[in-house]
């Protein structure tokens, strides 16, 4: 292909390299407010995520365009096409962090802080595990490193559901007041928000290395 070519696939990589790692930043903060409710660190996590939206749409138009001039084929429209379907998961997993940070914040000083310390905060590390190891997988081209960090990626998506599972079943066996139980029901809502992160991150992974090799990868 042209070189004109290769600069528009390495700014649409730059491009969603960024908004990765914005989200990486994003949920690192949410879990230092996890550790004390400090609302402005709330706050500051969901700046980090500000204009995703616009972002997204702008590659998204470079990725038309560049088909549009270059006519791609085989490998380089399999390429453009997954990073076309990586810009909705961008999109879904900033939102489903910014709607994380709403609904904890809300409750986070109002639940047992042994439930925030045993399920929430671990449940977060898993969460930024999987981002962490989807951007490993973008910036690598070697085949075994790329295999790893799937593994290490589902691994971390896996954690947070059995996370959520468990405290979702701690909650309905301990006997709570009605408000409480609101609280809680609240808590839940917001951490199914930061499992469906951890979700979107492995499904960005996968899309990775279906641009990168073809192989399509099973999701645990």
């Amino acid at each position: 292909m042209l070189d004109k070519y290769q600069i528009k696939k390495d700014k649409i990589k730059f491009s969603v390299l960024e908004i990765l790692n914005r989200l990486l930043d994003s949920n690192q903060i949410i879990l230092e407010s996890l550790q004390d409710c400090n609302r402005e660190k709330f706050e500051k996590a969901k700046l980090l995520l500000k204009n995703v939206t616009q972002k997204t749409e702008d590659i998204d138009k470079i990725i038309v365009t560049t088909i549009a001039l270059f006519a791609p084929e085989g490998k380089d429209l399999r390429e453009l096409v997954s990073f076309f379907k990586i810009t909705n998961e961008l999109l879904r997993a900033s939102s489903n962090t910014r709607s994380f940070v709403n609904g904890f914040e809300e409750v986070c000083g109002k639940v047992n802080i042994e439930m925030i310390n045993e399920f929430a905060i671990p449940m977060q590390r898993s969460t930024i595990e999987s981002l962490r190891y989807t951007i490993k997988i973008l910036t690598t081209d070697y085949a075994d490193e790329i295999e790893s960090y799937m593994t290490q990626a589902l691994i971390a998506e896996s954690k947070t559901d059995d996370l959520y599972d468990m405290l979702e079943m701690n909650i309905c066996k301990n006997e709570t007041k009605s408000l409480e139980f609101i609280d809680y029901h609240n808590m839940l809502s917001a951490l199914r928000k930061s499992e469906k992160v951890a979700d979107r991150a492995v499904s960005i992974a996968a899309l990775l290395i279906y641009a990168k090799s073809g192989e399509q990868v099973h999701q645990l």
